[in-house]
């Protein structure tokens, strides 16, 4: 791949702190790509300095003129460019921010559950129960059809400025199934979480206890080649603390790191379990006792918040700013799946954080981008520095706070991806 320089732009996101700036933000930007990495970020004006006069291949006729009149004469060629040349993208007073980091998604599934949407919009509570018919309708169908629906929602993902994303399985619950999940989630991202304890599937209903010695045994041992991560629904009407934690403990000896699924749908022992157990992220959060935000305050677990379980199940929404006054990492993702939160947009997840959540726009744009970035226990992505992945959002607004200021709209102009402009 060759280079890209983005310049003239008006305000640049970096999440690299600078003295009270949570986005560390840059105004009159510009940054320089090199093949899947970021080489240099700076002030526009200096742009002009990181460039050779052949190496100009400008996207936006003048651009490349105006660059070469703002050279001083003593400019030395930027070093790995090549002769390859660089293409110009004249971001014309835009904003950029890194790409959205989606930590937590369900994205390999068969089905529709539109029915129960419409009846918990008229009054009916959610339950954990209706994800067995998901599983059915997963079971049911083939490879191909997974994988092409699969296919649909990389690229929604892809138009909404996300760049990266993890996925559970938890759909097939046989070892054939999971397994399967597994190996069609591990063809999109790295970031493959094995959710055999997702819900006890139906045949098993009278059998806890064999399917818990079938989730830390056969059916772990089928899915570990193609995950990076184990999850447990440690929730009333999924698994309880004792199961959770046996299952998570298995998963670690087979070097799996552990994820939690906790607080969701009232008080529980799912913080407690997941910092004990040093878990990356402990995701929903949406009931917390005083002692659990402490236990994460103190601890390396992110509390991840999905306000789109909240939007489609009319439960209360989390209190992020209970959180983060108190020093917890936050993190916001889609928690995209058929039954709580059929959507896959983190620009409304921004959005929602800021107006329901206590959140400001810049803290819920770092929670969208580094804050999933600390979810998943990754320091190439959720933020633009050299070095990093060049993964970055081009949008049409002057600044992020547009994300939360016109909820609904198509923002994103441009995505790139690992250096590549999709």
């Amino acid at each position: 791949m060759g280079a890209t320089l983005i310049t003239n732009i008006g305000e640049l996101t970096t999440n690299v702190g600078r003295d009270g700036d949570l986005c560390g933000t840059l105004h009159d930007a510009a940054v320089l790509i090199e093949g899947t990495r970021i080489a240099w970020v700076g002030a526009a004006s200096d742009a002009a300095a990181r460039i050779s006069d052949r190496d100009i291949a400008s996207t936006r006729p003048g651009v490349g003129e105006q660059l070469r009149s703002q050279r001083p004469n003593d400019i030395t060629r930027h070093r790995g460019v090549g002769g390859g040349g660089v293409e110009i993208v004249d971001a014309g007073g835009r904003a950029v921010i890194p790409g959205f980091v989606d930590s937590h998604t369900h994205l390999v599934f068969g089905g529709d559950r539109a029915d129960e949407f419409e009846a918990r919009m008229t009054g009916t509570p959610y339950a954990a129960g209706g994800i067995r018919r998901t599983v059915a309708a997963t079971r049911a169908a083939s490879d191909e059809e997974l994988r092409g629906r699969l296919a649909g929602f990389v690229a929604e993902l892809h138009a909404q400025g996300t760049t990266t994303f993890e996925i559970k399985t938890g759909y097939g619950l046989t070892v054939a199934d999971e397994a399967r999940l597994a190996r069609l989630a591990a063809e999109v991202t790295t970031e493959v979480t094995f959710l055999g304890a997702h819900v006890v599937p139906a045949e098993y209903a009278d059998r806890r206890e064999e399917y818990v010695e079938l989730v830390c045994g056969e059916m772990l041992r089928a899915c570990t080649a193609h995950s990076r991560w184990i999850d447990v629904f440690c929730e009333r009407g999924a698994f309880s603390p004792a199961e959770s934690e046996r299952i998570l403990v298995a998963g670690i000896a087979h070097g799996l790191a552990p994820r939690v699924h906790g607080n969701q749908l009232g008080p529980g022992e799912g913080v407690r379990l997941a910092v004990a157990l040093e878990a990356a992220s402990v995701d929903h959060c949406t009931y917390l006792s005083d002692a659990d935000v402490a236990a994460l305050a103190g601890s390396r677990t992110v509390a991840t918040l999905l306000p789109g379980v909240e939007f489609s199940t009319r439960q209360p929404y989390p209190d992020a700013r209970r959180l983060i006054d108190a020093g917890v990492t936050v993190a916001l993702a889609s928690d995209c799946n058929p039954g709580s939160s059929f959507t896959s947009s983190m620009p409304l997840m921004v959005a929602l954080a800021v107006r329901e959540m206590g959140m400001t726009p810049a803290e819920a744009v770092w929670a969208a981008t580094a804050g999933g970035a600390q979810a998943l226990r990754r320091e190439d992505v959720g933020g633009i520095a050299s070095g990093m992945r060049a993964d970055l959002v081009l949008l049409d607004a002057p600044t992020r706070v547009h994300l939360a200021y016109r909820p609904g709209v198509p923002l994103v102009r441009s995505v790139w991806v690992g250096g590549e402009r999709l």
